[in-house]
């Protein structure tokens, strides 16, 4: 079988100039308004806090809009992706928008090795990045050794419950129809769009992909060496993610326009390197 990241990683270096040009990633704005941070980090801040000073690595960061609205909250940042485009446009933007931010283009397994171990004093990731990893306890290992002790993870992330659910055509239900833990194989999706505004039309559709409970993934940081300091479930994600049931609120974040309460829709993590 073709490896999932040769798959995956086709998908994500097509993506990356509709992304770019899209207006849901606002990369003008970014390079307008040194004040502007992104939708994500701005919903972030009241979690997140003071991080100025830090030391900070932000796995998975794509084109790097997050990783520049960390920066600009006064951490020193480094952001890593697999995808050699996005990383190119991430450096783009930082040079444009004026941000000190290095990237480096590895594997997220690999980033021990690339960034060097015991260095940072934050490991963010956000949005959308869990579920391409097929091994949750390997990425909490990575995690640990990134951090020195004492050093903090942040992650917000699609909620393993929205990742298995799919919408009842033709009702406001909500259907149970895919994996909710962790398995060996991953499910496949080929669609030839994007989570973003985009006139695009893609090759590489295919993507493997897996998802990870919400104990799985506590767990896997508890047996990796953190420490749990926060956790919290929300009604709302940054993109349409269940097309025809949700809307648009003024902070950018989409909610069941139905009984927002059902289901969580993302959540938020909090865990320090034990010393």
């Amino acid at each position: 079988m073709t490896d999932y990241r040769v798959i995956n990683r086709a998908n994500w270096d097509e993506r990356v100039s509709a992304h770019v040009a899209s207006p849901d990633y606002m990369v003008q704005r970014f390079i307008d308004d040194p004040a502007y941070l992104s939708d994500v980090v701005r919903f972030d801040l009241p979690r997140l806090g003071d991080i100025g000073g830090l030391r900070g690595v932000h796995l998975q960061c794509h084109i790097g809009t997050d990783t520049v609205s960390l920066a600009r909250l006064g951490a020193a940042m480094t952001g890593l992706d697999f995808s050699a485009p996005a990383v190119a446009a991430a450096r783009e933007l930082a040079a444009a928008a004026g941000a000190d931010v290095a990237f480096a283009e590895a594997e997220v397994y690999d980033a021990p090795d690339v960034l060097a171990r015991g260095r940072f004093d934050l490991v963010y990731t956000g949005i959308g990045a869990l579920c391409w990893l097929p091994d949750v306890r390997r990425w909490a290992g990575v995690v640990a050794a990134l951090l020195r002790p004492g050093g903090r993870l942040f992650i917000r992330d699609g909620h393993p419950l929205l990742l298995a659910v799919d919408h009842a055509p033709g009702d406001r239900g909500l259907v149970l129809s895919k994996p909710y833990f962790e398995q060996a194989e991953p499910c496949l999706s080929d669609w030839d769009g994007t989570y973003v505004r985009t006139d695009a039309v893609f090759a590489n559709t295919v993507t493997h992909w897996w998802n990870h409970g919400l104990g799985e993934i506590v767990t896997a940081l508890l047996d990796a060496g953190m420490a749990i300091t926060g956790l919290a479930e929300h009604d709302s994600v940054p993109w349409c993610a269940i097309g025809g049931m949700m809307e648009r609120a003024d902070d950018g974040e989409w909610r069941l326009a139905h009984a927002p309460a059902r289901i969580p829709l993302t959540y938020t993590i909090q865990a320090i390197k034990r010393r």
